[in-house]
């Protein structure tokens, strides 16, 4: 069992930053596939980046080349988030599955066994 807890949202207005955090409640270096989801009102949730225990990292076409996925210590997770854009709106989530998943699983939120309780990014034109 592993608990994690999100903080670092807020709102910014197009072309902002804002980092996310993901603290568990233990170690998960190399215990788990770690990744970022987010979702919005009435739509499915969002695999968004990845990182696996190798440090392999992956993301959704929509985020390449802006948001960066890293694990920066034993038990955090964080994700640098820039050049926001307001559809980038949405409530993040962290969630750790499995140790091996090959790319395509590794974003599908069905993989994931522990979540946190997700941080509100809210981003303006």
């Amino acid at each position: 069992q592993v608990q994690l807890v999100e903080s670092g949202g807020g709102s910014v207005q197009t072309g902002g930053s804002l980092r996310l955090y993901c603290v568990a409640s233990r170690s998960i270096y190399n215990q788990y596939c770690l990744a970022w989801f987010r979702q919005v009102q009435g739509k499915e949730r969002e695999g968004v980046a990845t990182i696996g225990i190798d440090g392999t990292t992956s993301y959704a076409d929509s985020v390449k080349g802006r948001f960066t996925i890293s694990q920066d210590n034993a038990n955090t997770l964080t994700l640098s988030m820039n050049s926001l854009k307001p559809e980038d709106t949405a409530m993040y989530y962290c969630a750790a599955g499995r140790r091996w998943m090959t790319a395509i699983q590794a974003l599908a939120a069905s993989q994931y066994n522990y979540w946190g309780q997700g941080t509100q990014v809210t981003v303006s034109s």
